[in-house]
């Protein structure tokens, strides 16, 4: 840095008190010794004193990154006395900060700070939880718990797991490892069944050709997976014309039928209304039982259905369809109208697996081709002849035309024929249903139309 001296000249005069200026004989008088005789006034003498150059304040790197640019305020724009002053506008000085950008007119650009403007609002909010405004409007789907709870250090998350909460509470906290394989495997699968819906309800007919192999089962087993994962609510339909069993798979809170839905559907004004004629199981499965009597069993036809399944949309987001083995009647059609995905059920054995191929075939020629690429083939080993045939064939044949296949074990549960419960399964079979259940809602749309 290059120094400087500063010279100051000043001038300095002496006097005695009392004395004047053309008295003092100190002073020369001689006009050429810095006297002025017509003026009577002395010439002072000048004195110059060097200073050492002046120290020059240099900013630290650290004070200023948080240091505040000079702005210059127009007075014009501050209110006179007496006025609520609520804001004062201030430019950027000119060659003092010419980057600086006010806050607000950042936000009238719809920028996000720290955040380019192209941020989609789908990346992770973990890196996000300063209140930024996103570019783009927000679902409602964003507002969850990790972006809004606080994550104290009170409130640590202790893993799941055997052993690393083991390790977990051994260490007094101090080593938390995350959640065990299989908790993370049963957490990503039960995110997958939950997959938001937007724009009305979603139809799945579980159906087959044959009777006997298992539709109603899996039909419970289905709704009870969507109804223990999902928030929203899940019900499933018994419209079987053959005197369906759905209802017996749960504990009966109703002699209400679908006939009483039909019959009550002007009456109906809330789901309080609606839940009365309805039987809700230990995981909130709601089932909706089919008539009794065969000979009113009959009456049920494709406008009834309707009229039930208009009623359904209304409170529900998801709806199982039971289907009999009547595959011409007229509430299958009704309800092929309104699917959005199908389950076709198949037994183990040749003569089941060969019906329910054929059913695929039938979708195929009427018309529901998209249907049947869409499709998941649960396959029942629990039905005779299992032990006899090559299920990997079946599988093999299956998957040439639908999406997926899944298997349902065995389960002595499941074959006593009666209430099912859910939490009470073999391991395996809870696995199964929940696999089924994460694949059906994977082809499900999630806007309407899409």
């Amino acid at each position: 840095m290059r120094s400087t001296v500063h010279r100051y000249d000043f001038d300095v005069t002496t006097r005695k008190a009392g004395q004047s200026l053309s008295d003092d004989p100190s002073l020369p008088t001689d006009p050429e010794a810095g006297v002025d005789d017509e003026r009577d006034e002395p010439v002072r003498p000048r004195v110059s004193v060097d200073l050492p150059p002046a120290q020059i304040h240099t900013v630290p790197e650290d004070e200023a990154a948080v240091s505040i640019d000079n702005v210059r305020v127009d007075p014009l724009s501050v209110p006179s006395t007496g006025e609520i002053i609520t804001s004062v506008a201030i430019d950027a000085a000119m060659g003092d900060s010419p980057s600086y950008d006010p806050p607000a007119r950042q936000a009238h650009t719809g920028a996000s700070f720290g955040a380019p403007a192209d941020t989609a609002y789908d990346q992770s909010r973990r890196g996000r939880m300063r209140g930024e405004a996103s570019a783009r409007p927000e679902p409602a789907t964003m507002l969850t718990a990790d972006r809004l709870l606080e994550n104290k250090r009170g409130s640590r998350v202790v893993p799941e797991g055997r052993w690393p909460k083991l390790l977990y509470t051994v260490s007094f906290g101090a080593i938390n490892r995350g959640d065990s394989a299989k908790v993370r495997a049963y957490k990503e699968l039960t995110t997958k069944i939950d997959k938001p819906f937007e724009g009305g309800t979603r139809f799945v007919p579980i159906l087959t050709r044959k009777g006997g192999v298992g539709k109603t089962t899996v039909t419970a087993l289905l709704g009870m997976a969507l109804a223990d994962a999902r928030e929203d609510r899940i019900i499933a339909i018994d419209a079987n014309p053959d005197r369906g069993t759905l209802a017996e798979r749960v504990s009966k809170q109703t002699r209400s039928t679908v006939r009483d839905v039909v019959t009550k559907a002007s009456s109906i004004q809330g789901f309080t209304d609606f839940s009365t004629l309805v039987s809700r199981d230990e995981t909130r499965l709601d089932i909706l039982a089919s008539d009794t009597d065969p000979l009113l069993s009959e009456a049920f036809d494709e406008d009834d259905y309707n009229v039930v399944a208009d009623l359904a949309t209304r409170y529900y987001s998801i709806v199982l369809t039971d289907c009999g083995t009547g595959i011409v009647h007229s509430v299958m059609r009704a309800t092929l109208q309104r699917a959005d995905s199908v389950v076709i059920v198949s037994g183990g054995s040749v003569d089941e697996a060969r019906l329910a191929s054929e059913t695929l075939t039938w979708l195929e020629a009427n018309g529901y081709g998209d249907l049947v690429r869409n499709a998941i083939v649960a396959l029942n080993t629990a039905t005779q002849g299992t032990n006899l045939v090559k299920l990997e064939e079946i599988e093999s044949h299956f998957l040439s035309r639908v999406r997926e296949v899944v298997r349902i074990p065995y389960d002595p549960l499941l074959a006593a024929g009666s209430v099912i419960s859910f939490k009470d399964l073999k391991q395996y079979t809870r696995d199964a249903a929940r696999l089924l259940a994460s694949l059906v809602v994977e082809g499900l749309p999630s806007r309407r139309g899409a």
